[in-house]
């Protein structure tokens, strides 16, 4: 026979082989147990994230609900701390209605209440509704009675008896008015 090597000549008994898979398999388990540990570990803090996330969305809703809330009971209130001096204008005539007899003056005074209450509501979007000499419109006028009459046309609005308003365009209440329905000629024959 020929010569051996060294490694030839060394040869692994069952019991070197078995210590050294189990070396090899030690390394892969502490391996896989250090992954296992950091994957635990990012699995906490997702967790933790998301039960965060969940506070911070229940504390949203509350938030929401108490803004909402707060915003109906609330949200007219810039209209009434406009609409106070007008009360504190209307306080002043009637004082003063009492002490005078100047009708005329009662008068102007309240058309200045009027004007400015207008104003004031056209601030907050309100618009009146111009119904004069229109066309009917069942979108923004509510049609009381008909009129017969020759000096308006067909279907044209004759009197306004209630004003109508919108609100930043949005219908708030119809002008009520009353229509002209032209009176039908009879055609005779003779």
């Amino acid at each position: 026979m020929g010569k051996k090597t060294k490694r030839e000549e060394i040869k692994e008994t069952p019991d070197i082989q078995e210590k050294r898979e189990e070396g090899h398999k030690t390394l892969e388990e502490s391996d896989l147990m250090a992954k296992l540990k950091e994957k635990e570990k990012e699995s906490a803090e997702n967790y933790d994230k998301y039960i965060r996330a969940i506070a911070e969305l229940e504390n949203y809703k509350k938030r929401a609900i108490r803004e909402k809330s707060d915003s109906i009971r609330y949200g007219n209130e810039n209209l009434i701390k406009d609409i106070l001096p007008l009360v504190d204008g209307m306080d002043r005539a009637l004082q003063h209605a009492g002490n005078s007899g100047d009708f005329e003056t009662f008068r102007k005074g309240l058309k200045m209440l009027q004007d400015q209450f207008l104003g004031c509501l056209e601030k907050h979007g309100v618009q009146k509704i111009d119904c004069a000499d229109k066309a009917f419109d069942p979108n923004i006028h509510q049609a009381l009675f008909q009129v017969e009459s020759d000096a308006h046309e067909d279907n044209k609005v004759v009197e306004e008896l209630e004003k109508g308003y919108l609100l930043n365009g949005r219908l708030l209440r119809p002008a009520k008015v009353s229509v002209c329905k032209r009176a039908k000629m009879e055609n005779c024959k003779e």
